[in-house]
């Protein structure tokens, strides 16, 4: 990780690849305003919009546009940076990248001038990671949540968490220094009653962020069945748009067909797949097998069979596995993962309805029967599926979070706990320091106040180039 008293000189188009009204070529570091006299032949002022023409070192016009300057340390970066917006064209782009690494710059790595913003301390690691996933949002409610994740929603949460940490820390301290007194901390009951809340807090800020993972990773889901059960006309159903192509023939689908939708603003991964039966013919085995795979990895499984037939009844999943030859992945798939769809309803002259009571019954699987063709019993679906991920719709004052965020306040969990269990039984107060100094820890991986340079470099490197 690079330190910010010796930073060198960066570049990077900050718009994307292709032909557009206008593009930015941006530049940070000390050598930002020599590259910028250089380019425009005059010092730019600092936040000022200068409209001009864009030179090169032998004085040939290379674009004429809009230049900005910002000096340290009020930019994004902290550090000296100087954009160019110009026209989008790919040639007129890359000449200007082109001067700028004549004139000392070099090109910048994935997410270097966000690292480099985190370092002059312009934002913590959340705020850093939500840049990027602002970028990556595909629903309205992820995009406000990220901007709340950017704004530092999440990382007052976790730093008012750390505070209240270090005050518990503080009488558990004072209890070590003075375990020869009189005076007993620890049996007077005010820590444990300050260790509750700080648990009751971060259990609150836990099930915030596993709303904001979800917004994030969204969930994968899989159609699997018999050939010709609907399951395309499923997933056309759920997309609300012909992207699978429906037909009376049998094992139509032959390849893995997938579609991002998002349902209340849920993210949701669907995939249509092969149907499963014995065959002999190669190309519809490739396709079960990878099936199969997709299967054995989603965090939904829909089972659809075809509720027309008389042997509709397979709500044994490990039967209807071993029947074609599949045993062993039938004893992967557990039921709660699994929900069998009974489709077609419309050909019985069935209404929608589903075996949920409360959604909490997990020892077997859900059946939910609807008609994919005539969208009947959709919504039980839909909410099936946000139930299922722990999903709900209000979204205010959420925001964004990742997998690494729950992990690390999971772990921070644990610690408390362990505390919590120290303190009310061993009365063990080197213990009860050290797991909160863990839980103490394992927060500040999220804000960056604890971290390491292999994790940094992960997380920046799966930026865009300019940011």
């Amino acid at each position: 990780m690079l330190a910010p008293a010796d930073n060198d000189t960066i570049c990077a188009i900050a718009t994307s690849p292709g032909r557009s009204g206008v593009g930015i070529v941006r530049v940070s570091g000390p050598r930002s305003l020599a590259i910028a006299e250089s380019i425009l032949g005059f010092k730019p002022q600092p936040r000022h919009a200068h409209f001009g023409k864009f030179h090169s070192g032998n004085a040939e016009i290379l674009d004429l546009g809009i230049a900005l300057f910002f000096p340290a340390p009020n930019s994004f970066t902290g550090e000296d940076v100087f954009e160019l917006q110009g026209h989008g064209g790919f040639y007129v782009l890359d000449n200007l990248l082109k001067e700028t690494l004549l004139l000392g710059a070099r090109l910048a790595r994935p997410g270097e001038f966000s690292e480099r913003a985190f370092i002059n301390d312009k934002m913590d690691l959340t705020q850093a990671e939500a840049i990027a996933d602002l970028i990556d949002c595909s629903s309205a409610q992820a995009a406000k949540s990220a901007m709340r994740t950017l704004q530092g929603d999440f990382s007052q949460l976790i730093n008012s968490l750390c505070e209240a940490i270090t005050e518990v820390r503080v009488y558990v301290e004072a209890a070590i220094d003075f375990s020869e007194e009189e005076i007993d901390f620890l049996s007077e009951g005010k820590i444990a009653e300050k260790l509750a809340d700080v648990i009751s807090q971060l259990e609150s800020v836990l099930d915030q962020a596993t709303q904001g993972a979800i917004l994030k990773e969204g969930m994968s889901v899989v159609i699997a069945g018999k050939p010709n059960a609907g399951k395309s006309s499923l997933l056309n159903a759920l997309a609300g748009k012909e992207t699978a192509i429906v037909t009376e023939i049998a094992g139509t689908t032959r390849d893995i067909l997938s579609e991002q939708i998002n349902i209340d603003g849920m993210p949701l991964h669907i995939t249509d797949t092969a149907g499963l039966r014995a065959s002999d013919d190669v190309v519809e085995q490739e396709g079960i097998r990878r099936a199969l795979a997709a299967i054995q990895t989603a965090d939904r499984v829909l089972l659809v069979v075809d509720s027309s037939l008389d042997d509709v009844q397979l709500k044994d999943l490990p039967d209807f596995f071993t029947a074609l030859g599949f045993g062993q992945l039938s004893e992967a798939l557990d039921p709660p993962r699994l929900t069998i769809i009974h489709n077609k309803i419309d050909l019985r002259g069935e209404e929608p309805a589903s075996n949920l009571i409360d959604g909490s019954d997990t020892s077997a699987p859900v059946i939910i029967k609807l008609s994919a063709k005539q969208k009947t019993g959709l919504q039980l679906l839909r909410q099936h599926l946000k139930d299922v991920m722990g999903f709900h719709t209000s979204g205010e004052g959420g925001f964004i979070a990742r997998s690494r965020h729950l992990e690390a306040l999971r772990k921070a969990r644990e610690n408390l706990l362990q505390a919590q269990n120290q303190l009310l039984n061993g009365r063990a107060a080197e213990l009860v320091a050290e797991d909160l100094r863990h839980a103490h820890k394992h927060l500040g991986e999220i804000t960056g106040e604890f971290t390491t340079d292999d994790l940094l470099g992960k997380i920046f490197s799966s930026f865009c180039v300019g940011k």
